[in-house]
């Protein structure tokens, strides 16, 4: 700690963001980078607080503290090291995290929490521009083989482990580039794609391997797998997306968030994609049917579509703007935020449940909703129309973005046999194996839709389930047991 009265000095200041007015006429990253001497400021404001509770909020057990006060101390590069030791990729937790550290800082008991997302995105960033990020291929190699099927960050950081650990990896993505959701779901002005490629090329010349358009039990045999490999890591995601059965929803000009994104992303990367085959906002009235992240991506992107109005619905009623009684320190505060799409313009509304849709020629015209109640029925959550509060919206496009309900199970799921959860995820004991033996999984394929920390901690856990199977024992961490 090195101000022991930084957080009494200091206040929490916010994060610098480039003009509305400019940023929605490109698709270049939202932020501004932060000045280093107002990052030192800021990393003094970590307290003394004897537990330091931001370990338990976080699921890769970053070491908050340490690279906050090596920050402080102008000691970049010593803090870099304290952050790759329990994270792989910072530079996508540092934009695409929500932080639920920083909901669990013991100074945000009664104070604003300390800004450890910018933090850690400014160290990994320091860290690349001075080159001390270099690829780092084992000494020696085990002769054992794992196929890693998924290229998103459990994926990905599962690869990295095993690789240091000795192994041959190879990593098979049913896409035509590298990054899973991180390529096409994230949007640019998120994750611009270059920082990602960054990543890749130092894998790449750690001798990881990757294979493009191979989706394993549609053009890559199962058996090839079982065959050529030792061990094999399911994380291909929950990419199985939640619809809407509601009568018109058949009509054209209503689609799944993750086609609508993934489009532009292709976009983005410099695919030429016909205007007849891609999905835009642009001068039309649209709503997004889902709160959540996903649902604010679409209404960032909307936004530089060129979108006439944008309407984005949730179920759920409003959160509070501060923590509920039922709802204390250090648990993930549920409030009422704003992301920087939602500073961009749009309306949002809550409480609303979409009925069904109505159009002409076959084409969207209208949205039918109602305001609900949230209730409790035996026990279980439900919502209940509200008499009288019938509504209908004029929309060209409607963009589903409620979530999504598993992994996909036909294919390679079906093909090797794996055993499921009652919520249809892939099962997995506490070595991380599947029900088949050698088959390991991580990541939202196993847990369901969740946060990519989450991902990248189950990604270095299950890698230290497999060199355990593999070898006999293991020395990697494990960020979950």
């Amino acid at each position: 700690m090195g101000k022991p009265t930084g957080f009494i000095e200091f206040k929490r200041e916010k994060q610098p963001y480039r003009p509305v007015e400019e940023r929605v006429r490109d698709w270049q990253q939202v932020m501004l980078p932060w000045p280093v001497e107002v990052l030192r400021r800021q990393g003094a404001r970590c307290m003394d607080c004897g537990i330091p509770f931001c370990h338990q909020g976080c699921p890769l057990g970053n070491i908050i503290p340490d690279w906050n006060d090596l920050v402080y101390r102008d000691r970049w590069r010593d803090a870099i090291e304290r952050l790759h030791a329990t994270n792989n990729f910072p530079e996508f937790t540092g934009t695409a995290c929500p932080a639920p550290c920083e909901g669990s800082c013991v100074l945000g008991i009664n104070n604003d929490p300390v800004t450890i997302k910018a933090i850690e995105l400014a160290i990994i960033d320091h860290a690349f521009e001075a080159g001390w990020i270099r690829p780092e291929p084992p000494a020696a190699r085990s002769g054992k083989k794992v196929a890693v099927v998924g290229s998103g960050p459990a994926g990905l950081a599962a690869a990295q482990q095993l690789n240091r650990a000795g192994h041959w990896v190879t990593v098979f993505e049913r896409a035509d580039r590298i990054g899973g959701l991180l390529r096409y779901g994230i949007p640019e002005f998120k994750l611009e794609k270059r920082v990602l490629d960054r990543r890749l090329d130092v894998m790449a010349k750690e001798e990881i391997q990757f294979r493009i358009n191979a989706n394993v039990g549609v053009n890559v045999a199962v058996e090839e797998l079982r065959r050529e490999f030792d061990a094999i890591l399911l994380a291909g995601g929950a990419t199985a997306p939640r619809d809407l059965t509601v009568p018109g929803r058949e009509l054209r000009g209503i689609h799944f968030a993750m086609e609508y994104l993934t489009l532009q992303n292709r976009r983005c990367q410099g695919e030429i994609i016909p205007d007849e085959a891609f999905i835009t906002a642009n001068g039309k009235r649209v709503a997004i049917i889902g709160g959540g992240d996903t649902g604010a991506d679409c209404l960032g992107t909307a936004h530089r579509h060129g979108a006439l109005s944008v309407h984005q619905f949730e179920l759920l009623p409003c959160p509070p703007e501060v923590r509920a009684s039922d709802n204390p320190w250090p648990l993930w505060p549920v409030i009422f935020r704003t992301s920087s799409a939602h500073a961009e313009g749009g309306i949002r509304e809550y409480a609303v449940s979409t009925t069904r849709f109505s159009g002409e020629n076959g084409q969207i015209k209208k949205l039918h909703a109602h305001r609900v109640e949230m209730i409790t029925e035996n026990g279980r959550m439900a919502f209940r129309p509200i008499p009288g509060t019938e509504f209908e919206l004029e929309v060209d496009l409607v963009l589903l973005a409620m979530g999504f309900l598993g992994p996909e199970r036909n294919g390679l799921l079906s093909k090797l046999g794996v055993k499921l959860t009652d919520r249809g995820n892939v099962w997995r004991d506490e070595n991380w194996m599947a029900s088949v033996p050698g088959v390991f999984t991580a990541g939202d394929m196993q847990r369901g839709q969740s946060l990519i920390v989450w991902a990248i901690a189950e990604g270095r856990s299950a890698a230290r389930g497999i060199d355990r199977y593999l070898m006999g024992h293991s020395d990697l961490p494990a960020s979950i047991r």
